[in-house]
C-alpha cells in the first residue's frame, strides 16, 4: 500500500509538472502568435529576410576624356557565363531551364570559349556529383564581349545563363598609359585607381553603389509579387584632360619609331601650353598596355617621378639667370677649355675652342662659360636665389600621383659650379618644363596640370575646373625675350649644337643637353659613347611661343657614325611640326615669309574643270575629291591666303576618298575639315596607306585611318658630352 501511495504522489508531481510546461508553451505560442517576435526578433521580417534576395548596383565608373571629348577611358559590359545544373530549377516549368545534355552543351558551347569539350563535361558533371545549384568555368568563361554572348545565345542551350559585369577599358592601349594610368577591381570585386589619374581622381570617378532586393521562393525565383525595391547607384563623375588625342599620337607614333629603332633604357617627353601650362601630351618609355598588362618594367611615370642630372638644357636659366642680374654681355671673352675652383675642375668635353665669346659659349654649348657665369658673374648665392626662384627646389604642382622633386646639391664650389650646366643637381622634366614656361611666356612661371574640368554624367554641369595659375615671374618679359633671342642662335648658328632641331616652318628657341649618368667605377660617370641621356627643350615659334616640347632619351644603341641628337631630333621635329600645323599655328619662317600669299578664290557651284584651272593658275596643287561635275567646297576655305604650291582641296557633288599616298598629316587633316569624316592617323611623315580604298563613297560619319612614315632626313653636328673631373 505503502508502495501505491508513493507511486500515486510522484504521478501527481508529474502532472502538475508537465500542466505547468504545457500552460508555459501555450502561453509561449500564444505570445509569439499575437507579437510576431521571437527573442525580439519580428518573424515577419525574418521571414522577408529569409526569402528576399538582395544584390548590389555596381555604379558605373567615371569615363575619363581628352581636352576634345575623345574617349580615353571607361567601363565596358563583360559577361560571366554560368551553367544551371540543378534539374530542381526546371520544377513545374513547361521547359527545362537547367543543363539536361553535358556532353551536346559542352560540343556546342566549349569552342566559344576556347575549352576543350572533356573539360567542360567534367566541370558540369563534378558539379552534379558535388550537388551544386550551378557551376562557372574559370576564366575562360569570364570577361566574355558582347558579340561572344550573342553567339552563345543563339545556341538556345537550356540551363546557360550569364551575369553582367564591367571591367575598366582603355581604347588606345598603351596611349599615355602613364598619365591616364590604371584601373583594376579589387578585392571586393569594386574597379578601383592604381595609378595615374585613375588614383589620383579615383572618389570622383567611382561613385556609389545601388541596391536591388525582391522576394524568391527556395529556388531563387522570383515571385509573382517580389515587392522589388531599387535603390539606383550613383555613377561616377567623368574627368576630361588637358591631353590632346592628335597630339598625343604624334608623341606616340614617334616614341614607338625610335624605341624600335634604337632600343633605349628609357624615354621621356612632355608637350605643353607655355601659355596655360596645360600638357597637350606626355609618354615614356618602356610603357605598358594597360588592356593587357604583362610583365611591366618600370611602373614610375619618369616625366615626374625620375629626378636625374639634366646636362645642358639646366644652362637655359644660367642664361636666363645672369640676363636678369645685369651681368650678360655677350660680346664678353672669356678662356675655353678647362675651369678650375676649390675641389676639382670641370672642361669642355677636352675641347679648346679658344678665346671666344659668351654669346658663342652659349651657341657651342661651353661647361666653362656656364660656370663663370654662374660663379663669378652672378655669385653662387644669388645663383642659388635664381634656382629657387625657379622652384627647382620643389615639385611641380602637377596634378598626378607620384611626383618627386629633384635636389639642388649646392654645397661646395664645384657643386656650385657643375649646377650651372646641369651636373650634380638633379630635376625632372616636368620641373625643366614648369621652370621654362617663364622663358616661353614672358616671365610667367605656369603651374602644370593635366586635369581640364570634371562633369556630372547626369546634368553635364561642370563641377571642378582648373584655371592656369601663375606660381612666379623669376624674370622679366624682355629678359624672357633676349633669352629666347639666344637660343634661336644655337639652332640657327654655325656654331650652334642644336642645328638639327631646326624646323621647316617654325622658328625655334632651345637648348641641348648630353648629360653623364652616375654608376660608374669609383663612383664616377658611365663611359661609352651610348652612356648618356640625350635631350633638347625647345618652344616655337620663337617669337610668341605656342607649343614648348621636351624630349630625353637614355642609352639609344646608335649605329656606326650615330650621334645622340638624332633619335632625339626625330621625336621632336616629327611632334612639333605636325602640332604646330594641326593647331593651325601660322608659320613664321623668313623663307615662307618672304613669299607671298594668295586668297583662295570662291569658286563654289563653278564647274570642276573651270575652278581646277583658276586654282592651278594661281599656283595651287589642286586634288579633286570625287568624281562629281560640280564644286561644293574648297579648303582651305574661301578667302583664306595660302602658299603657291600649297595643295587646296576641291569636293565635288559625288565626293569619294581619294588616294592619300604621298599626302602630309596637314593634307589629311584638311581633308577631314572640309568633308567632316574622322580621320586617325598613325605614324610621322607622309602617307603610306589608308583604311578606305580609293573611289568609296564619302560618309560624313565614317572612320578613316591613314598611316605614316617618316621621310629621310639628315642629321647636322651636335653637341658634344659634358664632363667634370674632381
Amino acid at each position: 500500500m505503502k508502495k501505491n501511495k508513493t507511486t500515486h504522489v510522484m504521478s501527481s508531481i508529474l502532472l502538475v509538472v508537465f500542466s505547468v510546461l504545457f500552460l508555459v508553451l501555450c502561453g509561449r505560442f500564444l505570445y509569439i502568435q499575437g507579437t510576431g517576435e521571437v527573442s525580439g526578433v519580428s518573424l515577419e521580417e525574418w521571414a522577408d529576410k529569409q526569402r528576399t534576395s538582395t544584390y548590389e548596383i555596381e555604379a558605373t565608373r567615371g569615363t575619363i576624356y581628352d581636352r576634345n571629348g575623345m574617349t580615353l577611358a571607361y567601363d565596358r559590359a563583360t559577361y560571366r557565363v554560368q551553367a544551371v545544373i540543378s534539374d530542381k530549377y526546371s520544377d513545374n516549368l513547361e521547359e527545362p531551364q537547367h543543363v539536361t545534355d553535358p556532353q551536346k552543351t559542352a560540343e556546342k558551347l566549349a569552342p566559344l570559349l576556347n575549352m576543350e569539350v572533356a573539360e567542360m563535361v567534367k566541370v558540369i558533371e563534378d558539379g552534379k556529383a558535388e550537388g551544386l545549384y550551378q557551376v562557372e568555368f574559370g576564366t575562360k568563361g569570364r570577361d566574355l564581349s558582347q558579340e561572344t554572348k550573342e553567339k552563345i545565345e543563339a545556341l538556345k542551350l537550356p540551363g546557360i545563363k550569364f551575369q553582367e559585369e564591367s571591367i575598366r577599358y582603355y581604347p588606345n592601349g598603351q596611349f599615355a598609359a602613364r598619365v591616364i594610368g590604371l584601373a583594376q577591381k579589387n578585392d571586393n570585386n569594386k574597379i578601383s585607381g592604381v595609378t595615374g589619374i585613375e588614383l589620383e581622381m579615383d572618389d570622383l570617378l567611382s561613385g556609389e553603389k545601388g541596391k536591388i532586393s525582391y522576394q524568391r521562393d527556395k529556388y531563387a525565383t522570383k515571385l509573382l509579387d517580389p515587392k522589388e525595391v531599387i535603390k539606383e547607384p550613383n555613377n561616377g563623375d567623368n574627368v576630361y584632360l588637358t591631353l590632346d588625342q592628335k597630339i598625343q599620337t604624334f608623341l606616340e607614333d614617334a616614341m614607338s619609331q625610335v624605341e624600335a629603332q634604337y632600343s633605349p633604357a628609357r624615354m621621356s617627353a612632355i608637350v605643353m601650353n607655355p601659355k596655360t601650362g596645360e600638357v597637350l601630351a606626355m609618354g615614356n618609355r618602356p610603357s605598358y598596355n594597360p588592356n593587357d598588362i604583362g610583365e611591366v618594367k618600370n611602373w614610375y611615370n619618369d616625366t615626374i617621378a625620375n629626378p636625374f642630372e639634366p646636362g645642358s638644357t639646366m644652362k637655359i636659366f644660367t642664361l636666363a639667370s645672369a640676363i636678369s642680374a645685369g651681368v650678360w654681355n655677350p660680346n664678353d671673352t672669356y678662356q675655353s677649355g678647362t675651369y678650375s675652383v676649390q675641389g676639382g675642375s670641370i672642361n669642355d668635353w677636352r675641347r679648346d675652342w679658344g678665346t671666344i665669346t659668351y654669346l658663342e659659349g652659349i651657341q657651342r654649348s661651353s661647361n666653362v662659360g656656364a660656370a663663370k657665369l654662374a660663379y663669378e658673374k652672378i655669385g653662387p648665392d644669388k645663383f642659388l636665389d635664381y634656382l629657387n626662384a625657379f622652384d627647382f627646389d620643389e615639385v611641380s604642382g602637377i596634378d598626378l600621383p607620384g611626383e618627386v622633386a629633384g635636389q639642388i646639391l649646392y654645397r661646395y664650389p664645384i657643386e656650385q659650379v657643375t649646377t650651372s650646366f646641369g651636373q650634380g643637381t638633379t630635376v625632372t622634366p616636368i620641373q625643366l618644363m614648369k621652370a621654362a614656361t617663364s622663358v616661353a611666356n614672358d616671365g610667367k612661371m605656369m603651374r602644370p596640370y593635366v586635369i581640364s574640368k570634371v562633369v556630372d554624367p547626369n546634368t553635364n554641369k561642370v563641377i571642378k575646373e582648373t584655371k592656369p595659375e601663375v606660381v612666379g615671374e623669376p624674370i622679366t618679359a624682355d629678359v624672357a625675350k633676349q633669352v629666347r633671342d639666344i637660343l634661336e642662335t644655337v639652332i640657327t648658328s654655325e656654331n650652334g649644337t642644336g642645328k638639327v632641331y631646326k624646323l621647316n616652318d617654325y622658328s625655334v628657341a632651345g637648348k641641348t643637353g648630353t648629360a653623364q649618368i652616375p654608376g660608374g667605377p669609383n663612383g664616377r660617370y658611365l663611359t661609352g659613347d651610348e652612356n648618356y641621356v640625350f635631350s633638347f627643350l625647345g618652344m616655337a615659334p620663337k617669337d610668341d611661343p605656342e607649343l614648348m616640347m621636351y624630349v630625353s632619351i637614355k642609352q639609344p644603341n646608335l649605329g656606326k657614325n650615330e650621334v645622340g641628337s638624332e633619335p632625339v631630333s626625330f621625336i621632336f621635329k616629327s611632334v612639333m611640326e605636325n602640332s604646330l600645323h594641326y593647331l593651325e599655328i601660322n608659320p613664321d619662317q623668313e623663307d615662307t615669309a618672304n613669299i607671298s600669299t594668295v586668297q583662295v578664290p570662291d569658286v563654289t557651284n563653278q564647274s570642276v574643270s573651270s575652278a581646277t584651272d583658276q586654282l592651278s593658275k594661281l599656283g595651287f596643287n589642286v586634288t579633286k575629291i570625287g568624281n562629281g561635275q560640280t564644286v561644293t567646297g574648297v579648303y582651305p576655305e574661301v578667302g583664306t591666303k595660302a602658299l603657291p604650291n600649297e595643295r587646296v582641296l576641291v569636293l565635288t557633288n559625288k565626293p569619294t576618298v581619294p588616294s592619300m599616298k604621298g599626302w602630309s598629316v596637314r593634307d589629311v587633316l584638311k581633308f577631314s575639315s572640309l568633308t567632316g569624316m574622322k580621320v586617325d592617323t598613325m605614324g610621322t611623315g607622309f602617307a603610306i596607306k589608308q583604311s578606305i580604298q580609293k573611289d568609296t563613297p564619302i560618309q560624313s560619319d565614317g572612320y578613316l585611318v591613314v598611316e605614316f612614315a617618316p621621310p629621310s632626313y639628315i642629321e647636322e653636328e651636335v653637341e658634344s658630352p659634358e664632363e667634370t673631373t674632381e
